[in-house]
């Protein structure tokens, strides 16, 4: 079996010592040494193929080098690219990340959390964002590092990144109104995530701005079956109330676009629809869905930075990163038609 290439090879190797060597091979250091050595020491630990002795540095640095990552439901289209931009800068720092899943259920999420603390992550990247959920404050209380990520935890002061919701709902409103739209069903999520609070709030206020006759409807989850289930009891009791459905999600929309077609209505001739995080393969349904694009990896990505910049001593306290969003329109949104 071939002997693992150590440090003390490359730094042979290089014509350096031991020490030139790690800080090289390390992001956080590697400002302390020339950038010509710092090319010279990487590619020749490339070539003899070393690979950091992870354990070793996690005994000397008092480190376990790795990060919890909490997602609700992998499912969801949108949480893989969140975990690909965390997995991005985590990976360049020496880190891994230990992704767990809740299934959207609090006794889960509860072992899961304790799980990871007896495992001794570093820090924590949590994308669940129930309001009724006590493990996040218990922990804050206990000093574990963490940061939240595409939902925000109410009254406890983690960091969060966020994409800016409240502009993405204004900007589905304003492009229906142009449409000619009047009479506009807001879907939303369950009202304990923060993220459908805040679209049902952006939508009420938009919709007072604009004059416009609005109803709001809540799903049970946020999923294709809870929106078509959600919309098929509205459309039964309702059948010409609206001219155009917000929804809180792309999997609610897409629950939409089956309860539309079950009552012999047509998209968006009938009725206009939008959803919200332009999740893949939304451009290619039937008809391809006008949706708000949040930028899910960079939110991921950040979230990262923010969490191992706490690590390293960095406390940012309190404190809220909010990403832009934009709306794509496609042929899921039509005029009024005149009937």
């Amino acid at each position: 079996m071939r002997n693992r290439v150590t440090l003390a090879d490359v730094a042979k190797a290089a014509g350096v010592n031991t020490s030139t060597v790690s800080r090289s091979l390390n992001s956080e250091t590697e400002g302390q040494v020339s950038a010509e050595t710092v090319k010279r020491v990487r590619k020749i630990a490339q070539e003899l193929g070393y690979t950091p002795n992870t354990m070793a540095r996690g005994l000397r640095t008092r480190k376990s080098m790795t990060i919890g990552v909490i997602v609700p439901d992998l499912t969801n289209p949108i949480f893989p690219p969140i975990v690909r931009g965390v997995d991005s800068v985590l990976q360049s720092r020496g880190y891994s990340a230990m992704v767990v899943n809740t299934d959207n259920n609090a006794a889960v999420e509860d072992a899961l959390f304790d799980s990871l603390m007896e495992r001794q992550v570093d820090g924590l990247i949590i994308a669940t964002g129930h309001t009724e959920r006590s493990m996040i404050a218990k922990y804050h209380n206990q000093g574990v590092k963490a940061v939240m990520v595409n939902r925000e935890a109410s009254g406890v002061p983690y960091p969060s990144v966020i994409g800016d919701d409240a502009s993405g709902i204004a900007s589905a409103l304003e492009h229906l109104v142009k449409l000619g739209h009047k009479k506009i069903l807001h879907l939303s999520g369950p009202a304990t995530l923060s993220t459908s609070r805040v679209r049902s709030t952006a939508f009420t206020d938009t919709a007072k701005r604009l004059g416009l006759t609005t109803k709001i409807v809540k799903a049970t989850t946020l999923s294709v079956e809870a929106g078509q289930m959600a919309m098929n009891k509205f459309l039964d009791a309702h059948p010409k109330e609206i001219t155009a459905v917000v929804a809180g999600n792309d999997l609610l929309a897409l629950g939409v676009y089956h309860a539309i077609r079950q009552h012999g209505l047509r998209t968006p001739q009938d009725i206009s629809v939008i959803g919200f995080n332009n999740m893949p393969f939304s451009e290619d349904f039937q008809p391809p869905m006008t949706t708000v694009s949040a930028p899910h990896f960079e939110m991921g990505a950040e979230a990262a930075r923010l969490l191992l910049s706490q690590i390293q001593g960095n406390e940012p306290g309190p404190r809220k990163i909010t990403l832009p969003v934009t709306l794509v329109v496609r042929e899921s949104t039509g005029p009024v038609l005149k009937k």
